[in-house]
């Protein structure tokens, strides 16, 4: 069984936004924005249907990140 480290806050990762440089906020899985319910369905069911083809074949998890300064988002994949 694969987990996701920082949904199950088993490690904290530093990532800094590539235009300002200021250290990037974790908003969670990008699946979990879907719909009201998304956050509530099966991690792996939501792998085959988040947009990303590799996700459930290469156990990773898709994190949003937000930059407080410049506002900008970014995608992380992050290994389970």
């Amino acid at each position: 069984m694969n987990i996701c480290p920082l949904c199950n806050g088993l490690r904290t990762l530093h990532f800094f936004c590539l235009h300002c440089q200021t250290e990037l906020e974790d908003q969670g899985k990008v699946s979990d924005y879907f719909d009201d319910y998304s956050p509530y369905m099966e991690i792996d069911m939501m792998k085959k249907v988040d947009g990303y083809e590799t996700t459930w074949r290469n156990h990773e998890c898709v994190h949003l990140f937000y930059c407080p300064h410049c506002q900008k988002e970014e995608v992380r994949f992050i290994k389970e």
